[in-house]
């Protein structure tokens, strides 16, 4: 047992497991299924969450009932013995599954049967890719820069040496799905749905890669693996007992907001919900479908929902790590609190952030889905010119802007050193703060000089004559 605990501590417990003995396509298969189960079992469990969520935030009853327990007689515990335990309708997903999948599967007669039944698996699928290349742990023991442990055999499913520029590819092919359902529905609101999901995509998903690009800039790799590791780093380059997550930069906070906001149109989520708008489009892209096919668009959406989430926390919130400090350094620099030496405790916390990895990389992933709720309980639906004009006049040129400057930065901090390179920073971000009030100034003006405009209200009713009529005739 002793040996065994020694193995893991040295990251040879896939040694063990005797992994390597079957060969890569037996990992591979094993990377596949640590991805797609998990993934599966959290997907119900994130739509009771949305349903609770909602209903607190909403002050209204949510799912309470399914699932209540009845203790029977003979419990061991006398005080809970006849009494009826609630699980606060933890069942309900299991019930809304088995609802699906009984209920009556309509098919319309005038419809393109192969791309009907094709289009809810091209939806589901980019989701499950994006996944793949996902760091759920680090790949990296504690105290050491060798490769090692359990997580740099078992994620991410595939490191693609072109990672974000995959996760862009497969996230526009997401649009198929809604687009290709809504076509061959043959349905006038289905087909204007999917139509508003290919404009909304190409709105953003150029405003999503300047974000994008701006990281991949300052981390110098497209891998997300690359970029964990670059956020471990000392915070602006100063600060070694912080890790330098892109969320606390300058240029990385502008970049997690866009990228925040794309993702959150990508998905089709509220307030960018115009594919599906109900007071519109009954439902969008799937109003003809039902059953289990309605389902796998229901899964879709929750599952890019989740893997986007982290996209966001593998690239802007240090991946894996729990808090942006830096054990090892902590550790090895003595940082004592109170004249106590702390040493112990920040190996301790080294090596718990290690085996942790996931469940931290799970609960940020988790926290996403939260912040998506609540925009569903808050904003309203966008109306489509504010859609149209968020990605194009804000969005696009704020990502660009933000591109432009770190590459002046990088170029600056190699010539001049750190200093330098936050100096031409700051005075770059100014130039361009200016441009951009100057040319907001001059629109305004134009739109003053067409005049302003008013909308009268007029009287519904209809208007009644009456006719006078002489007295002395009658």
């Amino acid at each position: 047992m002793s040996q065994w605990i020694e193995d893991i501590a040295k990251g040879k417990d896939a040694v063990l497991f005797g992994i390597h003995m079957y060969g890569p396509g037996v990992l591979a298969l094993i990377k596949v299924l640590l991805l797609l189960i998990p993934a599966l079992i959290l997907v119900p469990g994130l739509i009771w969450w949305e349903r609770r969520l909602l209903s607190w935030m909403q002050d209204r009853i949510g799912p309470n009932r399914t699932g209540t327990i009845t203790v029977p007689d003979n419990f061991p515990i006398k005080g809970l013995r006849g009494k009826k335990q609630r699980t606060a309708g933890l069942l309900q997903p299991i019930a809304d599954g088995l609802k699906l999948f009984l209920k009556e599967d309509i098919t319309p007669a005038s419809i393109d049967r192969k791309v009907y039944f094709l289009a809810p698996a091209i939806a589901l699928f980019p989701a499950f890719a994006i996944g793949g290349t996902l760091p759920w742990g680090s790949a990296y023991l504690p105290f050491g820069d060798a490769v090692g442990g359990i997580y740099s055999l078992l994620t991410p499913v595939a490191n693609v040496d072109i990672g974000i520029l995959y996760v862009l590819a497969i996230s526009s092919l997401g649009v198929y799905g809604v687009v290709l359902a809504g076509y061959s529905s043959n349905n006038k609101y289905s087909l204007m749905g999917g139509l508003r999901s290919s404009a909304q995509l190409i709105s953003y998903e150029l405003a999503m890669g300047t974000a994008l690009a701006s990281i991949v800039l300052a981390s110098g790799s497209l891998r997300m693996t690359d970029m964990v590791r670059v956020q471990e780093q000392a915070l602006w380059g100063v600060l070694p007992a912080v890790q330098n997550w892109f969320v606390l930069t300058p240029f990385g906070l502008v970049g997690a907001v866009i990228f925040l906001i794309c993702m959150i149109a990508e998905t089709n989520r509220a307030p960018f919900d115009l594919p599906e708008a109900e007071n519109e489009l009954i439902a969008g892209y799937h109003t003809e479908y039902s059953s289990m096919k309605f389902a796998v668009f229901f899964m879709g959406e929750y599952a890019a929902m989740f893997f986007f989430s982290g996209v966001f926390a593998a690239v802007f919130l240090g991946g894996y790590n729990l808090l942006p400090l830096n054990y090892e350094y902590l550790a090895t620099h003595g940082w004592n609190f109170l004249g106590q030496d702390m040493g112990g405790f920040w190996r301790g916390m080294a090596w718990f952030n290690y085996w942790a990895g996931p469940a931290i990389f799970v609960g940020k992933c988790v926290v996403g889905i939260t912040f998506f709720i609540w925009l569903r309980a808050t904003l309203p639906r966008l109306r489509y010119d504010q859609l149209m004009g968020l990605g194009w006049k804000t969005l696009l040129p704020l990502g660009i802007s933000n591109l432009i400057i770190v590459g002046l930065w990088i170029v600056a901090t190699k010539l001049w050193g750190i200093g330098g390179g936050w100096a031409a920073w700051a005075a770059a971000a100014a130039v361009l703060v200016i441009i951009y009030l100057n040319i907001a100034s001059l629109s305004k003006k134009d739109e003053m000089a067409f005049g302003g405009r008013s909308v009268e209200m007029k009287d519904p009713s209809p208007r009644r004559t009456v006719k006078m009529v002489d007295p002395n005739k009658v």
